[in-house]
């Protein structure tokens, strides 16, 4: 198919793609990466009056490292962030997931922030910037906002960005170095879209998990964070009685969608077993490194 008839401008500056969203709010779209817009305009499920560049805003392409926060400039490439030292430090997290994200030709070109700009519950990304605390920064004409990753996802492709807005960059807090991570998705191929995946953060100590922190993505319509799974967690050892309590509780914060790639029941079942899968890699990490 052939996308609809669209206007396109090549933003030269910040305040001249700040002010063109002002003017054309709902029916703009800003062109990044464009790994999901393209295929969206030529399906004609987006059919924007204007097309906005912003490639040439060298700007919102840095990786910094700033009294232990991390950001992440919305133009940062998926595999710039995953060849960065600073992430592969400071985030491992993130640098785990990376290789996740669709294939190499769609991380050269793809962007961190139109991933979490667009918030596809089966994306990688959201799901590590809710598991690691960040905070996603917002610009328009009307000054800069900040908003907790925790408040940022709404539900399906919807988020707390105003359509006058434009993602910035992602402000991550440096993980503890004590903390142990995991990231974890079943797809029905290597570089499909995750059918169900999991990303997780925490501490223990001989096999007693101290923190505990579980995102899910994949099958509910947004990344989920699971308070009442991890509250049995926390202060827990790590043994069958705990794993059959988290496998009872799941269900009660996840509401899995059926689709096309299976149903509901069959997509909470999968997410209990990589929350198996990803509890036991963290806590063998712990093993390795002592």
């Amino acid at each position: 198919m052939k996308a609809p008839k669209f206007s396109y401008t090549r933003g030269e500056s910040l305040d001249q793609v700040l002010t063109l969203l002002n003017e054309y709010g709902e029916e703009g779209r800003i062109l990044a990466g464009g790994q999901s817009l393209m295929p969206t305009l030529n399906m004609r499920l987006s059919n924007p009056k204007i097309l906005i560049d912003i490639n040439h805003l060298s700007e919102l392409n840095s990786i910094s490292l700033k009294a232990d926060i991390v950001s992440i400039g919305a133009l940062s490439r998926h595999s710039e962030v995953g060849r960065s030292p600073i992430v592969e430090t400071h985030l491992p997290l993130i640098a785990d997931a990376i290789p996740h994200v669709a294939h190499i030709a769609i991380r050269n070109r793809g962007t961190f922030g139109g991933s979490v700009a667009l918030a596809d519950p089966a994306a990688e990304l959201p799901a590590c910037v809710l598991a690691l605390g960040g905070t996603v920064v917002l610009k328009s004409v009307r000054g800069i906002r900040k908003i907790l990753a925790e408040d940022y996802f709404l539900g399906l492709y919807e988020t707390e960005r105003k359509p006058d807005e434009l993602l910035i960059e992602v402000q991550i807090p440096v993980q503890d170095p004590t903390a142990l991570s995991a990231f974890v998705e079943l797809s029905q191929r290597k570089g499909d879209y995750a059918i169900a995946g999991l990303a997780f953060i925490g501490t223990s100590k001989k096999q007693l998990i101290e923190t505990a922190k579980l995102v899910y993505f994949g099958s509910e319509i947004k990344p989920t964070l699971a308070k009442k799974t991890m509250a049995i967690l926390i202060n827990s050892r790590w043994d069958d009685n705990t794993r059959e309590l988290i496998s009872e509780t799941l269900g009660q914060d996840l509401d899995p969608m059926t689709n096309l790639q299976g149903s509901a029941k069959m997509k909470l079942h999968l997410q209990k077993v990589l929350t198996n899968r990803a509890i036991d890699l963290a806590l063998k990490k712990e093993k390795t490194s002592r």
